[in-house]
């Protein structure tokens, strides 16, 4: 399989996207994580564009030691000067530089003639491959370039001391078997191209950038340039996580390695959207929040059956825990059955007929119907749950200045168990001392109080979710005393717990 290295440019790239600009503090974090997921190459920025940019290239620089890191260029001897300044500190270092090559550009933006800016290309890898060992070229809005003088420019930096050769598709105007094209062109035409690394920048104005990517890749590119949640200029980057999964899932189709690892990458996505503010939207492939989601009855079915009917990878693949069943009109009693027992609940077909004919109406009337509208629709519904556990009496002692203490008394049977435990808080305590008796530890997911009714002497409702050997159980307890009502429900969840088989 060959080696496909990972250049992501979300601190530079990605960063120009309009709001997403990142803290200095922020930008090395986001390093950290990139280098620790086996991105190859980390683009940190562009140093002569301002102060601030610059010093978050040379911190960059200073804390990445396994990844090569990269500063942005144009062809002028003040912006290497300046990317070499800001990389000194990295072990592994590339300068990379660029400059338009298509005749709108050059007519309208450079106003400058093939000759002058081949000229200014050649010059600046000279001077920059004098200074470090890599040094990629780029042209800019390769894709919109006349072939001849690609493969001219490409022909004279090769020999000026480029090691990386990108083609970025600047404008995202390419499709992917005009791509693939350009790149086998490029490959059979210019002389000493192989023994350069062929690099691919695509952009998603057209929705193919992940495409563009992949059969450029197939076509003989080994470098794919990318960004974490496809962020970047206008409509974004190759997206990082979709050109991975990409490799990795369709290993049969491109044969094909990276070194990411990907288990880490939603947690990667996730940190991005949290330091620019830029979220993704809900369908978005991999990292979306519906990636692993299903509504259908008819995929619920299948899902509940076997995975792999409608999911193509697993969601632990890329670091998420699980995927989700989304209860709503177009669900079926499969799905149904699936979150009931989930949630602790086994019930009969018959039982089960009249709660979904409930569920029914219900989903009619909203979007989703959510883990609470099901327990209180059941327990409405139907009176299923033997009391295994009951409480006989407690006491605890707590203060600021006193190691919580409680003492449990639980009623089982004709069996009275009484057990006593310190923890962090009454609440803790009165939890260590019911889970001794009980012989049942479980893993508190979430912890809730509410008022059930009004004034001093109001009724508190706590809900409780809990873990035990991978499965969740839910319990609700209602009392005056919250620390009573937090027993009532730790009691409910344990009783639930037997109920389904311990």
């Amino acid at each position: 399989m060959d080696k496909i290295f990972i250049f992501d440019t979300t601190l530079r790239d990605g960063e120009q996207s309009p709001g997403a600009s990142m803290s200095i503090e922020q930008k090395v974090e986001v390093a950290k994580l990139l280098t620790a997921i086996g991105v190859d190459v980390i683009e940190a920025g562009f140093p002569i564009s301002s102060p601030k940019q610059f010093e978050g290239v040379r911190r960059v620089a200073e804390t990445v030691r396994r990844s090569t890191i990269a500063g942005l260029a144009r062809t002028l001897e003040k912006d290497i000067d300046r990317c070499y300044e800001a990389l000194a500190p990295a072990p592994k270092k590339r300068i990379h530089t660029f400059i338009a090559t298509s005749d709108i550009h050059l007519t309208y933006k450079l106003k400058k003639s093939k000759k002058e800016v081949l000229k200014l290309a050649v010059d600046a890898v000279r001077y920059a491959r004098s200074l470090t060992n890599e040094v990629e070229f780029s042209a800019e809005d390769a894709t919109r370039s006349d072939r001849e003088y690609l493969k001219e420019i490409y022909t004279a930096v090769i020999e000026a001391g480029a090691t990386i050769l990108n083609v970025p598709d600047t404008v995202g105007y390419t499709v992917p078997e005009e791509y693939a094209a350009l790149i086998r062109y490029l490959k059979k035409e210019v002389p000493g191209i192989d023994k350069t690394v062929i690099s691919v920048h695509c952009h998603n104005d057209l929705g193919l950038a992940t495409a563009n990517t992949l059969e450029a890749l197939k076509a003989g590119a080994r470098q794919a340039e990318v960004s974490v949640n496809g962020i970047g200029e206008r409509a974004g980057n190759a997206s990082f996580e979709e050109v991975v999964m990409s490799l990795k899932t369709r290993a049969d189709c491109f044969n094909f390695k990276t070194r990411i690892k990907t288990e880490q990458i939603y947690h990667l996505s996730k940190t991005i959207v949290s330091y620019t503010g830029m979220s993704v939207q809900p369908n978005k492939a991999i990292v979306g929040e519906n990636a692993f989601a299903h509504e259908a009855g008819i995929h619920q079915d299948g899902i509940i059956k076997h995975k792999m009917t409608y999911e193509i990878m697993t969601p632990q693949s890329i670091g998420r825990r699980q995927s989700t069943l989304v209860l709503g009109r177009h669900s079926g009693k499969h799905g149904l059955k699936e979150r009931l027992k989930e949630l602790g609940y086994v019930v009969s077909s018959k039982d089960l007929d009249k709660v979904f004919t409930k569920f029914t109406e219900i989903a009619d009337k909203k979007k989703e119907v959510f883990n609470e509208d099901l327990i209180a629709l059941i327990e409405e519904e139907l009176s299923i749950l033997p009391e295994t556990f009951t409480l006989d009496y407690f006491s605890v002692i707590t203060g600021n200045n006193v190691i919580p203490t409680a003492t449990v008394r639980l009623k089982s049977g004709n069996a009275v168990i009484q057990e006593a435990a310190t923890g962090d808080g009454p609440v803790d305590a009165v939890y260590r001392a019911i889970e001794k008796i009980t012989d049942t530890p479980v893993k508190l997911s979430s912890y809730s109080i509410n008022a059930v009714t009004r004034g001093k002497d109001a009724m508190g409702g706590v809900t409780i979710t809990v873990e035990k050997d991978n499965r969740i159980f839910r319990g609700y307890g209602v009392a005056t005393d919250v620390i009573e009502a937090s027993v009532h429900a730790l009691i409910n969840a344990i009783n639930r717990i037997y109920y389904n088989g311990g």
